[in-house]
């Protein structure tokens, strides 16, 4: 979503950078672009008015101007201020302590993607030891309930069962008996949406949240629908008193707008962001990380953190002991590419380090990483054991065989091969640094540049 702001914001820094010492007034230039830059992102015009005044308040200061890195300081103003636009400094996790069954309302318009971020919300709060039950209260949209069911029983999440002519908050009431009688500590309740805001909608989550005291009320808001999806919030905000919001679609191709500008008009924080159509595809929100994937200087601790969520210490310690006994293999590197794949595209990884979405975007010849990823799986897959085991018996009659097998061409397979080699040779050096070396790698996921 962010690209072509991404590259609009190198752009003006590009500038700024080569003016060497600056000073007022190319400071005040640079910030009427940004202002730009801003607006056709469809920010909120009060919000850009108040980040561009903030950030010349900084900038235009002897410390800046006297400094010898000016524009790099400026940068930093730009990327501080986009963080507090965003929240950076206030809580964002969710409000769980409370005795269970603690109910969490998703509430907003048809079509943001409440009833799918339900099942993303349970299946993460599975994962964090949380026991949750998915509650279908929207009685009125054709196979609401029935859809919930599905995203249920799709990921082994329990729902509770009502019916389309009950009540919505004798619904959540039943639920919640349900949930205290049967040990769950969770309950997210799925609750009507609108294609547009009504006081019959908006006395029904009143109702809901006057009977049920939820300890979270989040605001599902769809990224793509720019500023309408901020004017939205803030009536939900002021009828209901919404405790923050969850971003949907962020993984699109729209300006972006209104996450830079949400948080700002609401006052309440962004929680949660949908980033793709999986259903692990929810991750908590960062505003320090966002404004550094932004201005293009990547998200290191995203990353990490991606690494550790699907890398089983166990396998990595097995595999450790693999490269200990075997070397580098074909086979090993195909069990790592398998690891990297759980952690999402090759491409969404690639811009949270600094730097290579920059160079991904110039390299507009090359594959896509995936689809390049997936021909080297296909062909290591096709080879035997003994050839993944030991590449040096791949003669050319072997290797025709593979490319028949695997649909690529004996080129692609000793191009794979030439890269191999030159990634055998950096395992050998981390070998050589003991284990130190071994595990910081596997421990976190990474994989020799290949």
């Amino acid at each position: 979503m962010f690209d072509n702001l991404t590259e609009k914001f190198d752009s003006v820094f590009k500038k700024l950078r080569g003016q060497g010492r600056l000073s007022e007034d190319n400071i005040k230039a640079a910030l009427r672009e940004v202002r730009l830059v801003l607006l056709e992102a469809d920010v909120n015009f009060r919000v850009v008015k108040d980040f561009v005044a903030a950030v010349r308040e900084r900038a235009v200061g002897q410390d800046v101007l006297k400094s010898l890195t000016p524009a790099q300081q400026v940068i930093k103003i730009v990327r501080d201020e986009l963080g507090r636009l965003m929240g950076e400094g206030t809580d964002n996790s969710l409000d769980l302590a409370a005795r269970p069954p603690v109910p969490v309302m998703l509430c907003g318009l048809q079509g943001a993607g409440k009833t799918t971020t339900c099942g993303k919300l349970a299946l993460r709060m599975r994962r964090e030891k949380r026991t949750p039950l998915l509650v279908p209260a929207d009685v009125y949209r054709p196979a609401a309930i029935e859809q919930l069911k599905t995203v249920g029983r799709q990921l082994d999440i329990p729902v509770f069962d009502s019916q389309p002519g009950q009540d919505p908050v004798e619904i959540c009431r039943q639920a919640r008996d349900f949930a205290e009688l049967n040990g769950y500590d969770t309950l997210i309740l799925d609750t009507a949406g609108r294609l547009h805001i009504d006081d019959e909608l908006m006395g029904e989550l009143a109702r809901i949240k006057a009977d049920l005291e939820p300890r979270e009320i989040l605001f599902v808001a769809d990224a793509m629908t720019g500023q309408d999806a901020v004017n939205v919030a803030q009536s939900f905000d002021e009828r209901i008193d919404i405790t923050g919001v969850i971003l949907t679609k962020l993984d699109g191709d729209a300006r972006g707008g209104a996450s830079l500008s949400i948080r700002a008009v609401t006052g309440k924080p962004i929680k949660l962001v949908g980033l793709g159509e999986k259903m692990d595809a929810l991750e908590v929100f960062h505003p320090d990380r966002m404004a550094q994937r932004i201005l293009g200087m990547g998200d290191v601790l995203s990353l990490i953190e991606k690494a550790e969520a699907v890398i089983d210490q166990e396998q990595a310690a097995d595999m450790e002991k693999r490269l200990r006994k075997e070397g580098f293999t074909l086979e090993t590197f195909r069990d790592q590419l398998q690891s990297i794949k759980k952690m999402g595209s090759m491409e969404s990884l690639l811009k949270m380090i600094p730097g290579a979405g920059k160079a991904l975007k110039q390299a507009k010849g090359m594959q896509l990483p995936d689809k390049e990823l997936k021909k080297v799986e296909a062909i290591i897959n096709s080879m035997t054991a003994a050839e993944r085991r030991n590449h040096r018996i791949l003669n050319g009659s072997r290797r025709m065989r593979i490319a028949k097998g695997s649909g690529t061409t004996v080129q692609d397979i000793n191009q794979l091969l030439k890269r191999f080699t030159e990634a055998q040779k950096m395992m050998k050096k981390l070998q050589q640094m003991g284990p130190k070396g071994l595990k910081g790698m596997l421990g976190r996921g990474g994989m020799p540049p290949f």
